[in-house]
């Protein structure tokens, strides 16, 4: 597609995608975060992961389409008539799925949303029904970096996280339930997979109750105030002597 055609298509979409906001209230910015959620870092898939999505579909939309049209093409020359007569059905179908298919893949990657909190990761999705998840990081338990030839020749790959706990997309593994979010179209997915598996190692570590206070919500001050009495508490000697 030329310059002149990529931006009529991108002309197309912010209008498509103003009249979507407006009659379903797709929200356009990232989900928000409880107060206390601490550093807060929105994340989209990345623009590789677009183009990504618009190869595999000029393929399957190219193949239809060609198919499609050579049999249009030899119904015109059995039988000329009923080739003019369903030539305008056959265009129809020829091109009105692929503009719907074309901005729907703008709507997919422009509505996805990857929160990153000190707790959590908020995952959200969708244009028709909004998906919306929250894992946190104490829960993770692995996670996983998927990525094919093709998505390495885009520079993206997929990250999926596994974690205990329930919910609609959630799997049993020798009767321990186990919940699955996935990231698509990751940019850097090792550097974010060690920030996933630093930030549940020190999550899991601060539940114990033992080198330090996280996620309270308060201020530095309050936050000093309560590690004196968390150490005063569990001093030998305070115990010692009590």
């Amino acid at each position: 597609m030329n310059n002149a055609g990529e931006k009529a298509a991108v002309w197309v979409y912010r209008g498509v995608w103003g009249v979507l906001t407006d009659l379903m209230n797709v929200p356009e910015e990232a989900p928000n975060t409880p107060p206390g959620s601490g550093e807060t870092r929105s994340l989209k898939p990345s623009p590789g992961f677009l183009r990504y999505l618009k190869m595999w579909f000029w393929i399957a939309a190219v193949s239809f389409d060609a198919v499609l049209i050579t049999a249009w093409v030899v119904v015109c020359v059995l039988q000329p008539w009923v080739g003019l007569a369903i030539a305008p059905i056959v265009w129809a179908v020829a091109i009105v799925p692929d503009v719907i298919a074309y901005i729907a893949l703008h709507l997919r990657w422009d509505t996805t949303w990857y929160v990153i909190t000190d707790r959590a990761v908020r995952i959200r999705r969708g244009i028709w029904v909004i998906h919306e998840s929250t894992i946190t990081f104490e829960n993770i338990q692995n996670v996983e970096v998927r990525q094919g030839p093709v998505q390495r020749h885009f520079g993206v790959a997929n990250l999926i996280i596994q974690s205990a706990g329930g919910g609609s997309a959630a799997s049993a593994e020798g009767g321990v339930k186990h919940q699955h979010g996935l990231l698509e179209g990751i940019e850097k997915p090792e550097e974010l997979r060690e920030l996933f598996m630093e930030r549940a190692g020190m999550s899991k570590s601060a539940g114990l109750g033992d080198e330090r206070i996280v996620h309270t919500g308060l201020s530095p001050k309050h936050e000093r105030v309560l590690e004196q009495i968390r150490d005063a508490l569990t001093d030998p000697g305070l115990a010692s002597s009590s």
